[in-house]
């Protein structure tokens, strides 16, 4: 079982849970700060460890007049004040090879969006950083598929990484989450994440954007933790009706300090008798 050393955090599938949480779309070093600041008190009064993230860029928007985000430059600088402002590791997504150097520089784990989980280039450019890569397995693949994205960053020289559920494609502008791929992805020994804000998306559900399903993210939060998992994946957002991106999937920043408290329980349950396959 392998643990990573991320700053202060260690992180593992048999270490205490991990947060990371933070807005889908970066607007602002404010609003950052305000969502940044609120997620670590809830970590440091449930005993959760605590990733912040966010996106400086979202790329793969479903129409060409979806908002994008603060931009690479702007959005780098932001992510750099907020990692030092919090004191807590920053990730953000990066979607071309030439973006992973300057990224690295301002974050400390580099996220490989599902839909490009095979490009080579770009997984060979995010491990030669040495930053922490976080690989979303995509929608179209087998969690027993995992291993050939493992060996592309392996091949670098960095083991840093980490594996994260976040549904599959089932039928048309709908996810299906299967646990059973958490245990799977748990055999190569790297820590292993669950979305559970993604998975109850529904891509492109609402023509021009997509849907989702908040309601169901704490279900899914609460049964991938259940299983003993190194860290659950959230987007929040203090108006998430009136965020840019993503928000039908979003859980209300209001309800975040409950959740993590829950998640925590399941956590020391989970990790005091883990299963075994």
């Amino acid at each position: 079982m392998k643990t990573l050393q991320i700053g202060e955090l260690r992180v593992g599938n048999d270490q205490p849970l991990t947060l990371i949480a933070g807005p889908c779309q970066l607007e602002s070093f404010e609003q950052g700060l305000e969502i940044g600041a609120a997620l670590k008190e809830a970590c440091d009064r449930s005993g959760a460890q605590f990733i912040f993230k966010a996106s400086y860029d979202k790329a793969n928007r479903t129409s060409a007049g979806g908002v994008r985000g603060m931009g690479m430059a702007a959005g780098l600088d932001a992510l750099g004040r907020l990692r030092e402002t919090l004191g807590v590791p920053v990730l953000t997504d990066v979607h071309a090879a030439e973006h992973c150097a300057p990224a690295a520089e301002a974050v400390d784990i580099l996220q490989i969006p599902a839909f490009l989980c095979r490009q080579t280039d770009l997984l060979i450019a995010a491990g030669e950083t040495g930053a922490v890569v976080n690989v979303k397995k995509g929608q179209f693949l087998a969690p027993w598929d995992m291993p050939h994205v493992i060996g592309k960053i392996e091949s670098t020289g960095n083991t840093r990484i980490m594996l994260t559920e976040r549904g599959a494609s089932f039928g048309y502008n709908t996810l299906v989450a299967d646990m059973r791929s958490l245990p799977t992805m748990m055999k190569t020994g790297y820590p292993v994440v669950m979305d559970a804000t993604h998975s109850v998306q529904q891509p492109g559900g609402l023509g021009g954007a997509s849907g989702g399903q908040r309601e169901f993210a704490p279900v899914m939060a609460r049964a991938a933790v259940s299983l003993g998992i190194a860290a659950v994946f959230i987007e929040t957002h203090p108006a998430p009706d009136t965020a840019p991106s993503d928000g039908p999937n979003m859980i209300p920043l209001a309800q975040m300090q409950d959740l993590i408290g829950d998640l925590m329980a399941f956590d020391a349950l989970a990790k005091t008798n883990p299963i075994r396959l």
